[in-house]
């Protein structure tokens, strides 16, 4: 089957999961209070975006994304690296990791509200939590798996300096490994956004449970589809990048 036969039959299999969705509200087999056909969702999304409601959750959002995906990302970097090549720094943060590691993310929403209360910071913190062990293991497992010839060789060369094998050997080896971690933290930071909004700090999250809290299930769809295309859009431009920054192995 060709590419644009496989597109034209995805399109299809869209275009029959809309024409029901939109058929079982409409003959009374669905509510539609509570699930509303396509065709009101884009004037549910105009109505939010004249308001301005749409922007200022938007960006409220992305903020608190961008922030804690920065925060845990690096911080998983950072210490995916220590852990990964240097074993007395593995073995003293074994256990430490075994008991935290289990803990959902969910679980530290008391703690974010008590330590930051119901203001960015708190969902800044829930979101690199969520990040930061899926990080954390995708480059320590990179690290790890850096052939040792390669180091060995860099040494004979004179890198012999931590600093000079990990900017010269492991970084560029580890990357791809270090990168598909990324990638995965992208979707996980997106689904922790709801979860450490959902308490009360202004955002995409906040605004779902105000609409489902008054039986606005157009406005939730708007939101979902929101998060949904933003997702698209960020984890498209970080293939991009990802594509840029490996175009040596092409």
């Amino acid at each position: 089957m060709t590419r644009l036969a496989r597109t034209a039959l995805s399109a299809l299999g869209l275009a029959l999961f809309l024409a029901v969705w939109e058929a079982l509200p409409r003959i009374g087999l669905l509510n539609e209070t509570l699930v509303p056909p396509p065709s009101a969702i884009p004037g549910a999304f105009l109505s939010e975006l004249r308001s301005g409601t749409w922007l200022t959750a938007v960006l409220s959002s992305l903020s608190h994304y961008v922030t804690g995906l920065a925060v845990g990302a690096g911080l998983g970097v950072a210490f995916g690296i220590l852990s990964g090549m240097f074993r007395p720094f593995e073995d003293l943060t074994a256990w430490i990791v075994r008991l935290v590691r289990p803990i959902p993310g969910l679980a530290w929403v008391p703690f974010a509200i008590i330590w930051f209360g119901v203001e960015p910071a708190a969902a800044v913190f829930i979101i690199a939590i969520g990040v930061f062990w899926i990080v954390f293991f995708a480059t320590q497992g990179a690290v790890r798996g850096v052939d040792r010839d390669l180091v060995e060789v860099a040494q004979a060369f004179g890198f012999r300096s931590p600093l000079a094998r990990l900017v010269k050997i492991v970084l560029p080896a580890a990357t791809p490994g270090i990168l598909v971690g990324l990638r995965t933290a992208l979707g996980q930071a997106w689904m922790a956004v709801v979860a450490a909004e959902i308490f009360g700090v202004p955002g995409v999250g906040q605004r779902m449970m105000q609409a489902s809290s008054l039986l606005s299930s157009d406005i939730v769809l708007v939101y979902m589809l929101t998060m949904a295309a933003l997702y698209g859009l960020i984890d498209a431009g970080f293939v991009a990048a990802q594509t840029w920054l490996l175009r040596w192995r092409a």
